[in-house]
């Protein structure tokens, strides 16, 4: 005989499922301490003006 499934536990398990894939997302990308954001934000600010420090000429300068 086949076995008999209950789709109303088999949509929230899957809804549960996904529910858990979002969170680990969100973990990923809002789960960084306060010091490490600032961290990384001061490293592009330099290498963003180190990029600039190499410009041959300013972009206003036509």
């Amino acid at each position: 005989m086949a076995e008999i499934i209950n789709l109303n536990q088999f949509r929230k398990a899957r809804d549960k499922a996904e529910k858990q894939a979002r969170a680990a997302e969100n973990r990923v990308v809002f789960g960084r301490p306060k010091k490490a954001k600032t961290l990384a934000e001061k490293k592009a600010v330099i290498e963003s003006e180190r990029l600039e420090g190499h410009r041959l000429k300013k972009p206003d300068e036509e």
